[in-house]
């Protein structure tokens, strides 16, 4: 994946072109050589957010105890789901 990098004074100067660049590649911000934050775009922010939520649920399921012989309604309940 590539990256871009663009300073806080370019993310202040001009926001609009720093997130329209972040729709096809992260952009570092950064402040004196160092990173400070990302932006990223909706669509990688979406993507990011599912994969988080599917390797919580797979986690969810692999400490779920199937032999207690409880039914998928009260799992459910537990995982808040």
């Amino acid at each position: 994946m590539v990256m871009t990098y663009a300073s806080i004074s370019d993310l202040k100067a001009n926001p609009a072109s720093v997130i329209l660049e972040s729709l096809d590649y992260p952009i570092a911000i950064q402040k004196r050589n160092k990173t400070q934050a990302y932006v990223v775009g909706k669509d990688l922010f979406d993507l990011m957010v599912a994969q988080v939520e599917d390797a919580i649920d797979r986690q969810a399921i692999a400490e779920t105890d199937f032999s207690k012989g409880e039914d998928f309604e009260t799992v459910a309940k537990e995982l808040g789901i």
